[in-house]
Order: structure tokens, then C-alpha cells, then sequence
């Protein structure tokens, strides 16, 4: 079967699979689903993924005391937020690597560091908005609280408030219709100021406390009772609000799975899956989950940092036991990349942004975006010719089902990923990941046989 025929036609998957690659694909799904709910921030996602690997047989690297050998499979954990895994191949490492990477935050309302205050009979908590997001559609919205608090002592209070069924959540009210007159005329990007998405977190008053900030000197009462903090432990802290819901399935045909920090976790679940399936392959597998994609890849745990490419050096010195700088470009230069991220699949109601002949087709598989950027390829990485056939072949033979994507038109927008970084060490690499509905929205949408075609579609380039 001529798969690149499919790919150009944007056939569906559920007409190219078998009964048991289905079940396979909503068995998936069941797991994939478990992942998003359990990790929704950087933070929580890095822990299930290295808990994951560690119940796959991956050791931490740091605690490996002898040569690394063919079928070894370690990874790393990165300050908690990023982390690396790889399963070590049997040609040198200076031949290259097969590399997928993913991110694993995504866009969320973040406490300030001084968050609770208290107006008008409330207590609220002060957000700044991290990532892109249209800001109307945090409001009016059942959150949960997640994160650390690091205490004075040094102790970590780890948080998660709101997503059993017995927790409080919190929400940013709206503004009630009768009285928008004046809200409704404004621009949409202006409607909802950045510095009105306060969160409330209470409405009870301390009877012993003074006159003044009744409310929120209950909160504190409760926050030191239950958790031993202060109010100026929030100042070292890192807790984000995040949607409440869990995962469902959407549709009457349970095709779809709608939920929260799809973006980019989806690819990130689809890789760690790939990689797990990988024993010994020929040229070394590493999975690279990555930090702060969403506000530029800065920070030590984002991809302009250095810990992806200090675990590269340790693979090498860990593997040669002869470690040095040439050995190092070459082998990032002779690398083989996949940037694991989104794109946007066409949406019925909002088709006049995209291109249709360039644009993903939620339930058409893989998606490979040849460049990313905006306007005239701006910051994109614009894989070459050469490289995007070698991956046409390698998903072709082993029936994987793909399809180009575009994120919108020429002029509409556009946006970045990981992949321009990645090639700065001169490997090749092309955007290859998952289409989704709703992108950056609370309830993001993508299909059960795209991210079964992910996990296929990296394994088959993890063993290539």
C-alpha cells in the first residue's frame, strides 16, 4: 500500500487500520487519558514520565557507575520540570542519535508571588497568565491549584487542590450580561485585562483578627493549618492554576479526547510510549521532554539551556570513556530530530484561517510541518528536502499513516516550537506531532488514531 497516496488524500485512519490496531488505539487512549490527569503542569508530568520509565527498567544516569552498553536505557531528571531518557544503540555514538522532543508545559494562570489579597468581602488570588491564551476563557471556570511551596525551614509542600470530587475549586467570575453593555463593545483582546483574572479562594472573616483583611486572614489561618506555611512562603513558591476537569471522551463515536495541556503532552506521552517499545536499536534513541517552550524555551529547564546537551556529553563519556568536544558536535551534527509539538487541525466553524490544501485533518494521522514561524518563515527551522524524504520513507515502510500541516494561513499568525533550537547543533529536524482542536484553549481536542499513529510513527523512527 502506497502510504504517501494516503498522506496527499488525507485519507482517515479508521479506514486504513485493522479491528485490533483500533483497540489497540482506545486501550491507548484509556492510558493516555489516566497521563493527562495526573500531570497537568511541567512538573507533575516530569515526575509520571520518569515513574514511568523508572517501571520500564530506565535507571537515572547519575547513579550508573560503569560503561553504558548497547540496550542500556537511562534518563535524567532535569530540576524537576524536564527530563531525558534513552535507550543506548549499537553504533558508536558518534554516528548520531535518533532524537524525538516534546514540551511539557502548557499555557496556565500562574500565582504571583505575593497572590492573596481581599476586596469587597472576598479573598482572591493574584494571577499572571503564562503562555498564550485568550484570556475569556479562564473565566467562569471550575480550577484547581497545583505546585510547591519551598518553606523557610527548606521542607517542600507539595499542592494539588481540586481535582478530587470532595476538594474545593476556585474560579475567576464573570461579568454578568445585564451589566456588560460597556464589556461587550470593547475589542475582544481587551475585554478581560490581564491583571482582572484573580482567582476566588474564600469568603469567611477571622473574628480575631483586627478590622481590616478579615477574609484573607481566615485563608492564611487555613493555609498554615493544613500546610504549616506563611504568607511569605508564597514568595517562594510555584503554584498554577489549571482547569478542574479530567479528560473525557468527545462524540457519540467516543472518537476524540478533549481535556486540558494537550499541547503539547499528547506528543510528550506519544514519545515516552515510542521510546519504552525500543530494546536495542541500531543508532542510540533519546527522548527529550523540555520546559518553557510556551514562553520562549528560556530557563534552565528550557531548550535554549544546556541540560540537553550535558546529557548528551555524559551518554558519550559514559559510553567511550574518551569524552571531547569533536566527538560531541559530530554526533549532534550526524543526529536524526523529531520536534514533537502540535499543530492546528482544521475547524469547521473557523476554516477561513487556514489553507486547506496545507492544513491537518483531525483523525488523518501524523502530522509533519515542513516549517513553522510566521509571515515570511520567521524563527521556523524550514526542514531541507533531503531529511523530509528520508522521513517519508521511514513512515511509508512501516504503514504509518501522515499528513502535512501548516499552522494557518501566510499572513494569519503562525507560531514557534523547539525544532530551530535543536537544529543550532546541526542535526536534522522536521515538526512531527499531533493535530489538535482548540489549541491553548481549558479543553483542547484530538483524536484516538492520530495519537496511536504518533506512538507508531516514532517508534518506527526510534528503530530506524
Amino acid at each position: 500500500m502506497d502510504m504517501s497516496y494516503l498522506a496527499y488524500k488525507r485519507k482517515t485512519v479508521y479506514e486504513h487500520v485493522s479491528d485490533q490496531e483500533k483497540d489497540i488505539a482506545m486501550n491507548l487512549a484509556e492510558d493516555y487519558k489516566f497521563f493527562i490527569s495526573k500531570a497537568k503542569t511541567e512538573r507533575e508530568a516530569a515526575l509520571a514520565i520518569s515513574q514511568l520509565a523508572e517501571g520500564k527498567g530506565f535507571l537515572a544516569l547519575d547513579t550508573i557507575n560503569r560503561p553504558l552498553k548497547p540496550g542500556d536505557r537511562v534518563y535524567r531528571m532535569v530540576r524537576g520540570k524536564a527530563v531525558v531518557v534513552a535507550v543506548i544503540g549499537n553504533n558508536p555514538l558518534a554516528t548520531g542519535f535518533n532524537i524525538i522532543g516534546a514540551h511539557l508545559d502548557s499555557p496556565r494562570l500562574d500565582l504571583k508571588a505575593l497572590p492573596l489579597y481581599e476586596k469587597s468581602g472576598l479573598a482572591l488570588l493574584d494571577t499572571h497568565y503564562y503562555g498564550g491564551i485568550k484570556k475569556y476563557h479562564w473565566l467562569a471556570l471550575p480550577l484547581s491549584l497545583h505546585g510547591i511551596i519551598i518553606k523557610n525551614d527548606g521542607s517542600v509542600v507539595s499542592v494539588c487542590i481540586g481535582e478530587d470530587i470532595n476538594d474545593p475549586v476556585f474560579t475567576i467570575s464573570d461579568l454578568l450580561p445585564h451589566l456588560a453593555k460597556d464589556q461587550m463593545e470593547k475589542k475582544l483582546i481587551e475585554a478581560v485585562p490581564g491583571e482582572s483574572l484573580n482567582a476566588i479562594c474564600g469568603s469567611l472573616t477571622d473574628n480575631n483578627a483586627g478590622k481590616e483583611d478579615k477574609v484573607k486572614s481566615k485563608i492564611l489561618g487555613i493555609l498554615h493549618q493544613k500546610y504549616g506555611i506563611t504568607e511569605e512562603d508564597f514568595i517562594s513558591a510555584e503554584l498554577s492554576l489549571v482547569p478542574a476537569a479530567a479528560p473525557r471522551d468527545v462524540g457519540f463515536d467516543k472518537s476524540m479526547i478533549g481535556g486540558y495541556g494537550q499541547d503539547d503532552r499528547i506528543c510528550a506521552y506519544a514519545q515516552l510510549a515510542a521510546i519504552i517499545g525500543v530494546n536495542q536499536p541500531a543508532r542510540t534513541a533519546v527522548a527529550l521532554f523540555a520546559d518553557k517552550e510556551e514562553i520562549g524555551s528560556v530557563g534552565n529547564t528550557g531548550m535554549q539551556s544546556s541540560f540537553f546537551a550535558e546529557f548528551i556529553a555524559d551518554l558519550i563519556e559514559k559510553t567511550t570513556g574518551n569524552y571531547n568536544e569533536l566527538m560531541f558536535k559530530k554526533a549532534m551534527s550526524s543526529s536524526w530530530a523529531l520536534s514533537a509539538d502540535v499543530n492546528a487541525a482544521i475547524d469547521p466553524d473557523f476554516e477561513d484561517v487556514m489553507e486547506k490544501n496545507n492544513s491537518a485533518i483531525l483523525g488523518c494521522g501524523l502530522v509533519i510541518t515542513k516549517y513553522t514561524g510566521s509571515g515570511g518563515k520567521k524563527s521556523a527551522n524550514d526542514a531541507n528536502a533531503e531529511y523530509l524524504a528520508l522521513i517519508r520513507k521511514i513512515f511509508n515502510q512501516n504503514n504509518v499513516i501522515w499528513q502535512t500541516g501548516e499552522l494557518g494561513k501566510v499572513d494569519q499568525g503562525g507560531g514557534g516550537t523547539i525544532a530551530y533550537i535543536m537544529a543550532k547543533y546541526g542535526m536534522d529536524v522536521v515538526d512531527c506531532g499531533v493535530a489538535l482542536l482548540g489549541m491553548h484553549s481549558p479543553f483542547e481536542i484530538s483524536h484516538k488514531l492520530d495519537l496511536f499513529m504518533a506512538v507508531k510513527g516514532y517508534e518506527a523512527f526510534y528503530k530506524s
